[in-house]
């Protein structure tokens, strides 16, 4: 399985706003060379993951604003991994890398007022509601979504990590 039936699996793409519709092959390909570009001007990362028999099982992309040292990230397991943890663990992940690699002081997401699954997620990584936004797809229509912060410094000190507001173990320099 490669990105193009991860991504054209209703079970997986169907929540996701940012994707290219209609997830046609032609529309997929295009995505991944924006993806690419905006790499390269250090705006954007596209990731996939592999399972064990090298199948795309799931991807990750991320999108940084440097200029205000935010970002978000959107994703999805296929639908035979979906239910066992296995994205709460990986998001988790992710958010740590955003925050301890990329350096982003802030990570917004959303999702779809009837995505549960990645609300739970979200709130179980200690992410804050902030309400309601309205998402703006590629084509141009809107979908109303929940929208959630948290700042790294929120993410130290969730994580016990140096460097976070409050602790008395690190000074500032």
């Amino acid at each position: 399985m490669g990105l193009v039936e991860l991504l054209t699996d209703a079970a997986v793409s169907d929540p996701i706003y940012d994707l290219p519709r209609p997830l046609t092959r032609e529309n997929i390909g295009n995505w991944v060379e924006v993806a690419a570009h905006r790499r390269m001007e250090g705006t954007a990362l596209l990731c996939v993951m592999l399972d064990e028999g090298d199948a795309v099982s799931a991807y990750s992309y991320f999108t940084i604003w440097p200029e205000r040292s935010a970002a978000e990230i959107a994703g999805a397991y296929r639908a035979d991994a979906q239910g066992r943890g296995v994205g709460k663990t990986g998001a988790a992940r992710s958010f740590g890398w955003m925050f301890e690699h990329l350096g982003v002081r802030l990570i917004g997401l959303t999702a779809a007022l009837d995505n549960f699954a990645s609300a739970k997620v979200i709130e179980a990584a200690g992410f804050v509601p902030m309400g309601t936004r309205t998402s703006i797809r590629p084509d141009g229509t809107t979908r109303d979504s929940n929208y959630w912060e948290m700042t790294r410094d929120a993410w130290r000190i969730l994580h016990g990590l140096p460097g976070s507001a409050g602790r008395t173990d690190c000074a500032p320099l």
